[in-house]
């Protein structure tokens, strides 16, 4: 600290902490950039790039070099393309981080301000508070802290910091406050020395699993046609064995949806991008897809559902106690720098009323314990020490010698009318007198009886969670349409089992609302949980959808999935309906592909068998996965409608609706096959062309089949879908009528098979609607 030349508490200036940014570097953990080179030489590493590269090898082998080189260049594409993507996709990210940074009060020119843990440097003075991650090595002031620093020694118990005692970057205060002296900042804190202040580890979620199993399912398929098609083809037709292994290694390649991860990472970043402009930001992609599914949200009260502006209503003295002495032993168990509600209301109230209590007795001041239920302050003169405690009513009376007979009867009565309730008791140490109750007012949001209806519109369950008493929780629920069935800690299994038995828990401590989101689990339901403090961190990590509420502190931010930068539920409707647009774009990719692997497969191995020939080229399997695989990327921009139910992936029913689709499509490609080679006599290659012009013209009418539950009319899709198909199917057809990388195939047939296409794909369209009358829950 000598070296630093710092001589006060009265923090840096400007000048000073822009001369320490440049000496030190910013208060940050340097993260190693990804190296694109790197990145993109693993893109023709894997079975699938095996698979093509051998491929190239085998046409240079039987001189085609020309195909050869095309299939080169369109792996080198998908290479860039999907690096591209990638980046694209982290850029996004990182930038949504940005709003995630810890935020610091720090007393810069003499005035306090809110600033990135960033700008952080070694001099600084930080305000610290219970709830906050430090974000420096520090040396304290003023105040007192615990900290826990399991994150650096893997103690259990938290340790007690006072004035002139060093806390750590990285560690959590779980009690206190304290003026702070930034004594080291980034790699030179002890936590900089040991390892990242948060690393992120991503791992498969529900939907990329699901999505994967029906991939192996169709890779295993396409992996029995082709033994059937390589044992055909080299011991019933005799074909050329090298020609033969490049068609069943082809075949394999169209079973591999090649563009999926890029389409994945693609759909969840732009859902990202989405939420954040909606007022939510995304600290785990996995929550997008949760949210899908989520039924039952579990939702604060104060800040979320009700205004959390607390205004003091009423006084109710005990006698001999009147209203100002009530008021000032009320105030003299507060503290501005606790910066709670409750504690503020009292203080203004207070200040209006010219009573302000005498601080420079005060001895000893401990902040509200959501454990004990009570704040209380121990203040000494010349002649006496006494003690003041508020808080929750039944913990105060609990504290006091002979607590009033009526007080029950007064605290329902009051409460019953949507009242929050403290009481205040003075005395010795040893016995306590209750000196009255003051009632507070926190009414429900203008918008949130709305915003509750429409999240039952959506199928999704509100549970609120308070540490209210009984009366004002049923009263606030009541007001917002939530429900009346009140039900204590005790009754969560009851409340997890029968979704009708409880719509409000009240009296609720941090480890209840753990207990509950871990029963509704058990019960089988994808749970959401609202907090905002540092004890809600545990629930919020438990849920699968943990929300931190508009100004959470650091640890609830960091223990949550989303994060909301507004009051209120609307940002939470935004997530649920932005998510449920995510999964119907990746239910679509996914069917669309079961769809087009069975008919493609089974079309290639009947064609073998029926016809005795290759009925495509490689060169035109190649093609056709970029014209069909990666225009469906494109799939990440649709403008779909959010599911009207929760939605999770069933593996069954998607695969049984693909069958439903996938079997005619089928019967009706090989009966084009057959018209093209039974009534226009078609040559070996121009049978190659009309296959091939099939499969283009079929996949992309498909996307558009299955990526709604009506007709596929039923609602525009995005501009860049169209584009995609539109130049798909316009370089198909330039392809086929003029014979490049193909056998020419007259103009007037190439648009014949396109009008044949659009009839069995309408003829299809009427057959899904019936099958998905009831939504599809691929749950």
């Amino acid at each position: 600290m000598s070296q630093l030349n710092t001589a006060t508490i009265h923090g840096l200036t400007t000048t000073e902490a822009a001369d320490r940014l440049r000496q030190f570097g910013p208060n940050a953990i340097p993260e190693p950039k990804p190296q694109l080179w790197r990145n993109l030489l693993k893109k023709f590493w894997g079975p699938v790039p095996w698979m093509l590269e051998v491929t190239i090898l085998i046409e240079v082998i039987l001189t085609r070099y020309v195909e050869g080189l095309i299939i080169a260049a369109l792996l080198v594409f998908n290479a860039l393309l999907s690096t591209w993507q990638e980046k694209h996709a982290a850029d996004a990210l990182a930038l949504l981080r940005q709003d995630l940074k810890l935020k610091v009060r720090i007393l810069r020119d003499g005035a306090w301000q809110v600033l990135t843990a960033e700008l952080i440097v070694p001099g600084d003075a930080l305000h610290i508070r219970m709830g906050d991650i430090l974000p420096a090595d520090v040396r304290v002031l003023e105040g007192n802290l615990q900290v826990d620093q399991a994150v650096l020694t893997g103690e259990s118990l938290p340790v007690e910091v006072g004035v002139g005692q060093m806390a750590f970057a990285g560690t959590l205060v779980q009690r206190g406050e304290a003026t702070v002296e930034v004594v080291a900042t980034g790699l030179h804190t002890r936590f900089g020395r040991v390892a990242q202040l948060v690393q992120e580890a991503k791992h498969p979620s529900q939907m990329e699993q699901v999505i994967f199993g029906v991939v192996r399912a169709l890779i295993g398929l396409d992996g029995v046609l082709a033994a059937v098609v390589l044992g055909y083809a080299l011991f019933v037709q005799h074909f050329s064995a090298l020609e033969t292994l490049s068609f069943v290694l082809i075949l394999l390649v169209a079973s591999v949806p090649i563009a999926l991860p890029a389409t994945f990472t693609l759909a969840t970043a732009l859902g990202a991008r989405e939420l954040a402009r909606a007022g939510v930001l995304v600290t785990q992609l996995s929550a997008i897809e949760e949210a899908a599914g989520m039924d039952v949200l579990c939702s604060d009260k104060t800040g979320t559902i009700t205004q959390n502006r607390l205004s003091l209503v009423g006084l109710y003295p005990q006698a001999p106690t009147d209203e100002d002495t009530l008021l000032k032993v009320a105030a003299m168990a507060s503290d501005p720098a606790t910066q709670d509600p409750l504690d503020l209301a009292i203080l203004e109230a207070a200040h209006q009323r010219h009573l302000e209590p005498e601080w420079a007795q005060r001895r000893s001041f401990t902040p509200f314990d959501p454990a004990t239920k009570r704040s209380e302050a121990t203040f000494e003169s010349a002649e006496t020490t006494w003690r003041v405690v508020k808080g929750a009513p039944q913990a105060v009376a609990a504290l006091c010698a002979a607590p009033p007979s009526d007080l029950e009867r007064q605290v329902e009565t009051l409460a019953a009318q949507g009242l929050r309730l403290l009481a205040v008791a003075q005395g010795s140490e040893s016995a306590l007198t209750l000196s009255g109750l003051l009632a507070f007012q926190d009414p429900p949001r203008p918008d949130s009886a709305a915003l509750i209806a429409q999240l039952k519109h959506l199928g999704v369950r509100v549970i609120m969670v308070t540490g209210d008493g009984e009366a004002t929780a049923r009263a606030v629920a009541r007001q917002v349409g939530i429900g009346e069935q009140v039900c204590q800690p005790a009754h969560v299994e009851a409340a997890a089992a029968d979704p009708s038995a409880c719509d409000v828990f009240a009296e609720v401590l941090p480890e209840h609302k753990f207990a509950l989101v871990q029963a509704l689990q058990r019960a089988g339901h994808v749970t959401g949980m609202t907090g905002d403090g540092v004890n809600d961190a545990p629930a919020l990590r438990q849920a699968q959808v943990g929300i931190a509420v508009a100004n959470a502190t650091d640890v609830a931010k960091a223990a949550a999935s989303l994060v909301l930068t507004q009051p209120g539920l609307g940002n939470i409707v935004a997530a649920i309906q932005a998510s449920r647009r995510i999964y119907q774009r990746m239910r679509t990719y996914t069917l669309n592909k079961i769809i087009k692997t069975i008919q493609i497969a089974g079309f290639l191995s009947l064609g073998v068998i029926l016809h005795g020939l290759f009925v495509v080229t490689p060169l035109q399997v190649i093609l056709l996965l970029f014209a069909n695989d990666f225009v469906t990327m494109s799939v990440s921009t649709d403008n779909v409608r959010p599911s009207p139910q929760p939605d999770r992936w069933q593996v069954r029913s998607l695969v049984s609706t693909a069958l439903a689709l996938a079997l005619p499509l089928l019967l009706a490609t090989l009966g084009i096959f057959q018209w093209g080679y039974g009534v226009l006599g078609l040559s070996r290659g121009q049978l190659q062309t009309l296959a091939f012009i099939t499969l283009v013209f079929t996949a992309q009418w498909m996307i558009y089949l299955v990526r709604e539950h009506g007709h596929l009319w039923a609602s525009p899709p995005s501009r860049w879908m169209l584009l995609a198909s539109t130049a798909a199917i316009g370089m198909t057809i330039l392809l086929a009528a003029t014979g490049t990388l193909m056998a020419a195939l007259p103009l007037p047939w190439v648009l014949a098979d396109l009008l044949l296409v659009m009839g069995v794909l309408l003829l299809l369209d009427t057959i899904k609607v019936f099958l998905l009358r009831r939504p599809l829950r691929t749950t």
